[in-house]
C-alpha cells in the first residue's frame, strides 16, 4: 500500500468514526446545557448539573428505568440458560430427530421482523388469556417472555460457535480419570465457555434494554419500559433530561464494556501463562 492509499484509508476511517461519535459527543456536551432548548447553548449559565438533579426527581423516567432493569436482568438470565442448553445440544448432538427444526426455531428470531414477532406474541397472549386465564393482562411477565423469544437466539449462536471450536479432548481426559459427565460440564466445559456465556448475557441484556417494538405489543398499563417513555417524550420534542439519561446510559455501558474487556484480557493472560 502506497502513501496516498494509506492517507485515503485513514481519511475514510476518520470520517466514519466522526459520523458515528460526533453526535454522541454533542449529546453528552448538551446534557450540561442550562437552556431548556437542547440545540441552543446557554453560554452564560453553562455548564450546569441541574438537569441531572431534575432527572433524579422524575418519577416517570425512574419507574420506567426500574421496569427496564427488571425485564432485562430476568430476560438475560433466562436467555442464557435456554440459549446455552440449545447451543450445547446443537453443537454436541449432531444427529438427532428434530435437529433441523430446533436449529430453525432458535435462529428464526434473528431474521424475523420485530413487528411480526410482537404481533404474534400479542395474539398468543390474548388467546391464552381467553383459554386458560393466563396471563391476566399484559405486563412485565409478557414482556420478559417476548424478549426471551429473540434474545435466546443470539445466545444460542454465540454458545454454539464457541462449542464448535471446543477441544473435546479435555472432557474425554477428565472422564477417563473417573469424572462423571455432569462434573465434567461444571468443572471443565463451563469455565472454558464462560466468556461466551457472559457475552451472551450482556448482549441479551442490551437487546432487552433497547427494545421498543416488542415491548409496545406485549406491555400493559403501568409496565412501560424506558425506551417507550423516551419515544413518547421525543415525539413531543427532546428535553434536556433525555440527553442526561442518554449520557448516563452511555457511561454505564462504557464502564461495563471496559470492565468485561479487562477481565477477559486478564483471563486470557492467565490461561496463556498456565498453558506455557
Amino acid at each position: 500500500m502506497n502513501y496516498r492509499s494509506s492517507i485515503f484509508v485513514l481519511t475514510c476511517i476518520g470520517l466514519g468514526f466522526a459520523f458515528l461519535y460526533i453526535p454522541i459527543l454533542s449529546m453528552v456536551v448538551f446534557s450540561f446545557n442550562a437552556s431548556r432548548l437542547v440545540t441552543v447553548w446557554d453560554s452564560a449559565n453553562s455548564p450546569t448539573l441541574k438537569w441531572y438533579a431534575s432527572l433524579l426527581h422524575n418519577e416517570e423516567i425512574l419507574d420506567a428505568a426500574w421496569v427496564s432493569v427488571k425485564v432485562a436482568v430476568i430476560n438475560a438470565t433466562g436467555s442464557v440458560i435456554l440459549g446455552t442448553l440449545a447451543g450445547f445440544g446443537l453443537a454436541r448432538f449432531r444427529q438427532f430427530r428434530g435437529r433441523f427444526t430446533l436449529n430453525a426455531m432458535t435462529t428464526a428470531p434473528l431474521v424475523m421482523p420485530e413487528v411480526i414477532t410482537g404481533l404474534s406474541l400479542l395474539l398468543l397472549f390474548v388467546a391464552l388469556e381467553q383459554l386458560i386465564g393466563w396471563p391476566a393482562g399484559r405486563g412485565i411477565t409478557t414482556m420478559t417472555i417476548g424478549h426471551m423469544t429473540f434474545s435466546m437466539a443470539y445466545v444460542t449462536v454465540i454458545v454454539n460457535s464457541r462449542l464448535v471450536s471446543f477441544d473435546t479432548a479435555l472432557e474425554e481426559a477428565a472422564m477417563d480419570l473417573g469424572a462423571r459427565p455432569l462434573k465434567v460440564f461444571f468443572v471443565i466445559t463451563l469455565p472454558i465457555i464462560f466468556p461466551a456465556i457472559l457475552s451472551g448475557w450482556l448482549l441479551a441484556f442490551t437487546l432487552s434494554w433497547d427494545d421498543l417494538v416488542i415491548s409496545s405489543f406485549t406491555s400493559g398499563p403501568g409496565s412501560s419500559t424506558l425506551p417507550m417513555v423516551v419515544f413518547s417524550k421525543v415525539r413531543l420534542g427532546v428535553s434536556p433530561e433525555i440527553n442526561v439519561l442518554a449520557t448516563i446510559t452511555l457511561g454505564v455501558v462504557t464502564t461495563m464494556i471496559v470492565a468485561v474487556s479487562l477481565w477477559m484480557a486478564r483471563r486470557a493472560k492467565i490461561d496463556k501463562a498456565s498453558a506455557g
